[in-house]
């Protein structure tokens, strides 16, 4: 069973894409507006209705990018949709609506299996990728995963257990904005009963032990909540160096090996 996002505008989402009411998985159904992608969980594939405006559509799509969000994209279309539609949208997948439910399977299948290479190729810049070693560095922050630990210029901060877990998450995925709900259910579980009052205050905790200097690397996303913003001269040196490695040749390896 494969957890599903549908975006649409539709009265009746069932109409979108009726083969997927036939399939036995889930289906989560969204607005089809930018304040819905904070409301996606983490592992889903979106199927985003186009049929009916592809300009929403293809906005959504970048947005979606934009954000360094790795959710496979599945568009659904009309006939004449597949004439607008090209590889710079950055999806997945198409389907025609009135597809039949082995199509859509077949599909859903494809776009699983490409799952990985597709989160690699868009993952979010600005957080050195955790290593075997458990290690996460950013900056003057290493995170010790296997450790349970942070220090900031090889000083170690003093953290709380949940403390941790919520800067770990943050700094796994950088530049990704998280609702409060989402941060509680992630990090406290979903057999946690208290309120969402508990992110603000561990937030504000961890600021504090971070200091001054470095408390602006949690942001605060007005109306929505917080995200981890990797130091702007580290994030500038990672896009420097993606473009060096896509401006080589096809026959150079980019690790010069």
């Amino acid at each position: 069973m494969t957890d599903l996002t549908l975006m649409t505008f539709a009265g009746d989402p069932a109409t979108v894409l009726p083969s997927l009411a036939l399939l036995s998985h889930r289906v989560r159904v969204l607005p089809m507006d930018a304040a819905s992608l904070v409301k996606m969980p983490e592992n889903t594939i979106l199927f985003l209705d186009a049929r009916d405006d592809l300009a929403t559509a293809k906005t959504l799509c970048r947005l979606i990018h934009a954000s360094g969000l790795s959710t496979p994209i599945v568009l659904v279309l009309t006939e004449g949709g597949f004439t607008v539609v090209n590889s710079q949208w950055g999806i997945s997948d198409v389907v025609v609506s009135s597809a039949s439910p082995a199509e859509v399977e077949a599909r859903l299948r494809l776009v699983s299996e490409r799952g990985n290479s597709v989160a690699d190729t868009s993952a979010p810049t600005g957080a050195k990728i955790e290593g075997i070693d458990g290690q996460i560095r950013s900056g003057d922050l290493l995170v010790d995963t296997n450790g349970y630990t942070a220090s900031l210029h090889g000083r170690p901060i003093d953290l709380a257990y949940k403390e941790f877990e919520l800067l770990k998450y943050l700094v796994q995925h950088p530049g990704r904005v998280f609702t409060r709900a989402q941060l509680l259910q992630e990090v406290w579980g979903y057999d946690y009963y208290g309120g969402t009052r508990t992110v603000d205050v561990h937030i504000r905790r961890l600021r504090a032990k971070l200091g001054g200097e470095y408390e602006h690397l949690i942001g605060t996303v007005r109306n929505v909540g917080y995200r981890f913003d990797p130091p702007e001269g580290e994030l500038q040196d990672d896009v420097a160096r993606a473009q060096a490695i896509a401006s080589l040749p096809d026959d150079i390896p980019a690790d010069g090996e």
